[in-house]
């Protein structure tokens, strides 16, 4: 059998704060509109020069903490060269260096394989824009 690619976009509002955003649930619903119980590998990608994708432990304090530390790594202040938008915003193109704008997870039998207590998540710590694209694209 030939490999099939599907893809889809989804739009999700942050906000006007600094957040994080659990794809998890979205990301199976359109496993089991496009693997159909087959095996392949799950891409999302955010084209966004200010937002990144991670897998990481949600409701235990692990996204506050990520939040934390990347206020810590880039403040939100004058120091960067970058002079597009806000203050807060010129950190923010530093963001996709260190939380990539992709991650690509391995699909079993049609469904995500992720590891306990682990979940996709979109950071978005930029204030200026509250809407950001995510592309998922099964493959399989």
């Amino acid at each position: 059998m030939a490999g099939t690619f599907t893809t889809r976009t989804i739009d999700i509002t942050t906000g006007s704060t600094e957040t994080l955003h659990d794809l998890t649930n979205a990301c199976s619903a359109f496993l089991r509109e496009a693997a159909h119980g087959r095996n392949g590998l799950l891409n999302i990608f955010t084209p966004h020069a200010t937002s990144g994708l991670a897998v990481i432990e949600t409701g235990a304090g692990s996204d506050d903490d990520l939040l934390a530390a990347l206020r810590d790594v880039l403040p939100a202040d004058d120091r960067w060269q970058d002079r597009h938008g806000s203050p807060g915003h010129r950190s923010a193109h530093m963001l996709p260096a260190l939380v990539p704008p992709h991650a690509t997870l391995p699909v079993v039998d049609g469904e995500l394989e992720l590891g306990t207590s682990q979940s996709v998540v979109l950071v978005h710590t930029e204030r200026d824009s509250p809407e950001c694209q995510v592309r998922l694209s099964f493959l399989g």
